[in-house]
Order: C-alpha cells, then structure tokens, then sequence
C-alpha cells in the first residue's frame, strides 16, 4: 500500500516510517465500496477526504436540468474532496461513486487548522502542493469542455492522456461515461470515434485507444 500512497504528493519520496507518520496526524480510515456504491452524496456534511488505494472513483454533480456531469475521475494514488475537507463544507456539491469495487483510505484535515497559514509545517507544504496540482489537472477538464466541436473535445481529450502516457493509452471511461465526460450523446460519440477510425486517425478497443502516426501533430494541438 505505502507504494500507491507515495503516487500522492502527501507521501511522495517519504520513507515507511514517515508514511505511517503521515497517516496518524491525518488520522485515516480504511474502508472498502462495492461497483456503484456512493462514497460521497450531494448535501453531506465533508469532514474528509479520500485517497484511492484501488479502483477508480468518479466525482459527478448534476446541472440544473438533472443530468449528470463526470467532474473528475479518480483513480489510485489519487485524492477527493480535499478542498471541501479542508474548508468544513456542511453540504457537498459533488457525490462520489465506485467505477468498481474500490478501497480508500479517509483522512481528517483537522490537524492543518491553525498551522496552515505559518506554511512551516511539512504537512502544510504537502497539502498546498496537492492542492495546486489538482488544480492543475481541472485545467485539462476545462480545455476539454471549451471546445466547440465533438472532435475538438476528442482531439484535446486525446492529446492530454498521449502527452502523458504516449501513443498508446486506456480511458478511465466506459463509453456512457466517456460521453458523460464530454457532455455529449453516447450515440454521437459512438459514430464520431467509428468516424476517426476508419479515417485512420486512431484505433481502439474498449477503452485503450492508440494514435495512429497517420495523425497529424498539429491536429492534436490544444
């Protein structure tokens, strides 16, 4: 477990010990979710937040017509509702839900009051730098999301995962959430990745997807 917890910017490079240090000043808690069980409802009072050990969990809200929007997907070594944690937030606005059977560890940002603004605390720093490199990663989402067209999206949506993981990558999305994510009709997702496809620009099964060299860099620019 201590090598999945040091994929998060709280215990990356600390040794066993630290890593168990860590884990009593945030005072975790190990608990495991089913497929589709909720790990967070919309309205609940946040005294936590999780990082993920196994699975994949996916945070969502829904618009004012009901529908539901795929915020983020997070998967191990990744945290949620750390900023609601920490503000004391008495009602959440997202609710978190397992992609799969998920186990996540809850942690109290409790010990933070008080020491944050000094900044001194190793504890501080670390969650600062969480805090900055989720916000980071909510850049990508709204990349996403600004573009006009369905390729667009699925171009800059590409893009980001090859940059990461090279031409060769896997979604952490079945097509209904893929289509979720993007805010987009399944079918016309469906037909527009049939489309790219055959066109020669990707290929993919499920949701590994690959970048064929067919494609043109400059297609692929955000």
């Amino acid at each position: 477990m201590f090598d999945i917890l040091r994929l998060c910017p709280l215990f990356e490079g600390l040794t066993d010990a630290q890593i168990q240090d860590t884990l009593s000043f945030y005072q975790s808690i190990g608990k495991s979710y089913s497929k589709g069980e909720f790990l967070l409802r919309a309205g609940e009072r946040v005294s936590r937040f999780g990082i993920v050990i196994s699975g994949v969990v996916q945070i969502m809200m829904d618009d004012f017509d009901g529908r539901q929007m795929i915020m983020a997907t997070v998967e191990k070594g990744q945290t949620f509702a750390e900023s609601l944690c920490y503000q004391g937030a008495k009602e959440s606005p997202v609710y978190a839900c397992a992609v799969e059977n998920v186990s996540v560890l809850w942690l109290s940002a409790q010990g933070l009051t008080g020491q944050m603004g000094g900044g001194h605390c190793m504890h501080c720093r670390r969650f600062i730098r969480m805090l900055t490199l989720k916000t980071l990663s909510m850049n990508d989402r709204i990349q996403v999301l600004s573009k006009q067209t369905l390729r667009e999206k699925l171009m800059t949506l590409f893009t980001q995962y090859s940059t990461r993981d090279g031409r060769v990558f896997t979604l952490p999305f079945d097509r209904s959430s893929m289509a979720t994510y993007l805010g987009v009709n399944r079918s016309a997702l469906s037909r527009e990745l049939s489309l790219m496809k055959k066109e020669g620009k990707i290929d993919f099964y499920k949701n590994s997807f690959t970048i064929l060299s067919a494609v043109k860099e400059a297609e692929y620019e955000n």
